[in-house]
């Protein structure tokens, strides 16, 4: 029962109510840092240039990247459409790591690369809190998965790195 004395489903008490709360707190945080993001990157205002170009990014990416922002947001946040939901989720999830990762790797401290990263881990926290009904079921493993099912591909990967470093172009570009 709850506070209210009415009967709750089954697995619907305290922790299941920390969840939801939990899930909707990092599920807005993320939606709306996406649309901030999206207005900032179309209206290129100047903070984002400045970073775009410290960042060795041609500028033109800020309308890719804040084209995209604004149906993610949409997408984490409306019901149904679990694969699109999905997608979005990875999405924000390659745009917050990637961000990290070009702070990083240019030599940015800690001041320009947290917020990248808290934002990674909210979409995170969003995507692993999320409720069934806003999950894609989860799929059924084959029964009999052999070594052989995993060592195949693994080997034809590794023999397409071989061929693509024997196929490296030579000379100066065209």
């Amino acid at each position: 029962m709850d506070q209210l004395g009415q009967t709750l489903p089954a697995g619907r008490g305290r922790a299941y109510r920390i969840r939801t709360i939990a899930y909707w707190l990092f599920t807005v945080l993320v939606a709306f840092e996406m649309v901030a993001g999206a207005m900032w990157d179309l209206l290129r205002i100047e903070y984002v240039r400045v970073v775009l170009t410290r960042l060795g990014y041609p500028l033109y990416l800020l309308f890719i990247l804040g084209t995209w922002k604004l149906p993610c947001a949409v997408a984490i946040l409306v019901p149904r459409f679990l694969r699109l939901k999905e997608w979005a989720y990875a999405g924000a999830f390659f745009n917050y790591s990637g961000a990290f990762a070009s702070h990083l790797l240019v030599g940015d401290g800690p001041n320009r690369w947290v917020w990248p990263l808290v934002c990674a881990v909210f979409t995170l926290a969003s995507w692993a809190l999320r409720p069934d009904e806003r999950r894609l079921s989860q799929p059924s493993l084959a029964p009999n998965s052999r070594v052989v099912d995993w060592v195949v591909p693994i080997v034809g990967v590794a023999v397409m790195l071989l061929l693509s470093l024997v196929a490296l172009p030579q000379g100066p570009p065209p």
